[in-house]
């Protein structure tokens, strides 16, 4: 029997603590893998922790086909799922998969809207066609993906940033909770080299490059103007302050109403 290991479907499962390891391992030994492994075709899809043990130890398994998936990206939405479903799974990987969905959804949805018909035949298409797919879940802002991950749009904007700009070794230092999501989104503003050298520092090290991080933003931040003493100077002062931005809401209304009309002058060209 051939099994084929797909990385980035293993990438969306946190590795074992080597506590939970040593458990499962010795739950296979003395009883055998009970549960089958799931696979897709040849692919490994749910099973990998087992699937290594067993090798590892020659202890029989059995395997059970799902053949519901028509895509690797069908497999890989049903891994995360699972995953988010998970009471045991941190918010931090909670938050990358739920972002991982996000850009499969985004995908499909680009790819249904290069391949629908002019507009006339979209009108006549019949309900349930793909544009509408009725599967897809409206993850179109922030907090969407913020509620389906469990975690504060706020904190999903931290791991984004985790995402983006953290090496990898700052990132693996969020999965084993040496760093807290919102420290590590911060020291992820450094350059990548000095991400590495806090890292390589241990849990002081890298919370004192969050601090200095924090301390030099405070520090660039203009003060704000302090408010007149008197009541009635204040009153003044902050009717000017109302009134300034007031006319800074009309000036992004009428901005705004002129890219409609540029838009709506690019789509009656197209």
């Amino acid at each position: 029997m051939t099994i084929t290991i797909n990385d980035e479907l293993r990438s969306f499962i946190d590795p074992l603590t080597p506590v939970e390891h040593a458990a499962l391992e010795r739950s296979l030994l003395a009883e055998g893998c009970r549960d089958a492994l799931v696979l897709w075709r040849d692919v490994l899809i749910d099973g990998h922790n087992r699937y290594d043990i067993c090798r590892k130890h020659d202890i029989p398994f059995r395997t059970v086909q799902n053949d519901r998936f028509e895509s690797l990206e069908d497999v890989m939405l049903w891994v995360i799922d699972n995953n988010l479903a998970r009471r045991s799974v941190s918010d931090f990987q909670r938050g990358m998969l739920a972002l991982r969905k996000k850009e499969i959804v985004a995908a499909r949805a680009a790819q249904r809207a290069a391949e629908a018909p002019p507009a006339d035949a979209a009108a006549a298409a019949p309900a349930g066609a793909p544009e509408d797919d009725p599967n897809d879940p409206p993850w179109h802002t922030r907090e969407d993906v913020a509620k389906a991950a469990r975690v504060s749009a706020n904190t999903l904007s931290q791991i984004e940033r985790i995402r983006k700009t953290a090496a990898p070794e700052l990132v693996e230092a969020v999965r084993s909770g040496t760093i807290s999501v919102s420290a590590a989104a911060t020291v992820a503003s450094l350059p990548a080299d000095a991400q590495v050298a806090a890292v390589a520092g241990g849990k002081k090290e890298l919370r004192q490059a969050a601090r200095q991080v924090r301390e030099q933003r405070a520090g660039t931040k203009p003060k704000k103007d302090a408010l007149p003493e008197a009541p009635e100077d204040q009153v003044k002062a902050l009717r000017a302050q109302v009134g300034e931005l007031k006319d800074r809401v009309a000036t992004l209304m009428t901005e705004n109403e002129v890219l409609k009309q540029k838009l709506a002058a690019l789509r009656a060209g197209a």
